[in-house]
C-alpha cells in the first residue's frame, strides 16, 4: 500500500535542507514505513511536500544512495526506489580504510579466525534447517562451478556470509561481509585458486555443515580452523 506522503513529510527546518530531507526519509524506512521494494514519490512531489526546492531533493536522495538506503532507476519507470545495499558500501569502506592504513593481510586473517570462531558458536545454538539447506546450496554450486571448470572462489566465500547469517547475529553479518571484502579484493588481484584447493574448500565446507547439523562443537571448530588456515596459505602464498 503506498504510503500517505501528505501526513508523513513535512517542512524541513534548523538544518542543510538536503539533510532534513534524507532524515525524515531515513526515519521512514528504520521505522518500517517504507519497506524494500517501494518506489519515492518523484522528485517534484518530494519538492512540494517538503516545502523544498528539487535540488535539495536531488542532494538528499543522491546522499540516500550513496549510503545504501535507495537505488536510482533510470527510464520513464525509473525514479528512487528502496533497496537496502548497506552490507556492501561498509564492506567497501571497510575495503578502502584496510588499504588506506595498510592492514597486513596477516592481521586481517588473525582477526577473521577470532570471529568465525564466535560465529560458529552461535551458528551451533541458533541455526535452522532453512539455514543448513542454505550452507547445502551453496556447496552444491560450488561444485557445479568445478564441474564446469569454471571458479568456485566466490561460492566458497559465500559460504561464510551464510554462516554468519546462521548465527542469528546481524552484527556478524556486517563485520563479515567487511572482511571478506577484504579477501575477494586480494583474491581477484593476486590470487589463483586451482580446481584441486577448491575441490579441498568445498570438501572441508560439506564436513562443517555436516558437524553443525550433529551439533559436535569440538569438530566443527576444528573444521573450521582447519579451513581458514587453508585459505591463509592460498592467499599468503600467492602474496609472495
Amino acid at each position: 500500500m503506498t504510503p500517505d506522503y501528505t501526513a508523513l513529510l513535512g517542512p524541513v527546518r534548523n538544518k542543510r535542507t538536503f539533510e532534513g530531507v534524507s532524515d525524515q526519509l531515513k526515519e521512514l524506512i528504520f521505522n518500517g514505513t517504507l519497506k524494500p521494494g517501494q518506489q519515492l514519490p518523484s522528485e517534484h512531489t518530494l519538492a512540494k511536500l517538503f516545502h523544498v526546492g528539487r535540488q535539495s531533493v536531488r542532494e538528499a536522495l543522491r546522499v540516500l544512495e550513496l549510503s545504501g538506503f535507495i537505488t536510482i532507476k533510470a527510464g520513464v519507470k525509473g525514479g528512487a526506489v528502496i533497496e537496502g545495499t548497506m552490507l556492501s558500501k561498509i564492506g567497501g569502506l571497510f575495503l578502502d580504510t584496510f588499504k588506506l592504513h595498510k592492514v597486513s593481510l596477516e592481521d586481517c586473517m588473525a582477526a577473521r579466525k577470532a570471529i568465525e570462531a564466535s560465529v560458529l558458536d552461535s551458528v551451533l545454538k541458533n541455526a535452522d534447517q532453512s539455514d543448513i539447506e542454505s550452507l547445502r546450496d551453496n556447496i552444491m554450486r560450488a561444485k557445479t562451478k568445478l564441474c564446469e571448470n569454471d571458479s568456485a572462489y566466490e561460492e566458497n566465500i559465500d559460504f561464510h556470509r551464510i554462516l554468519a547469517r546462521a548465527s542469528k547475529n546481524y552484527t556478524f553479518c556486517i563485520v563479515m561481509e567487511s572482511i571478506m571484502a577484504v579477501f575477494s579484493d586480494f583474491k581477484s588481484r593476486f590470487t589463483t585458486v586451482s580446481p584441486e584447493q577448491s575441490k579441498n574448500i568445498i570438501k572441508g565446507h560439506e564436513a562443517i555443515v555436516d558437524a553443525i547439523v550433529k551439533k559436535k562443537k569440538k569438530l566443527a571448530v576444528e573444521l573450521l580452523g582447519k579451513d581458514l588456515a587453508n585459505a591463509g596459505r592460498i592467499l599468503l602464498g600467492n602474496s609472495l
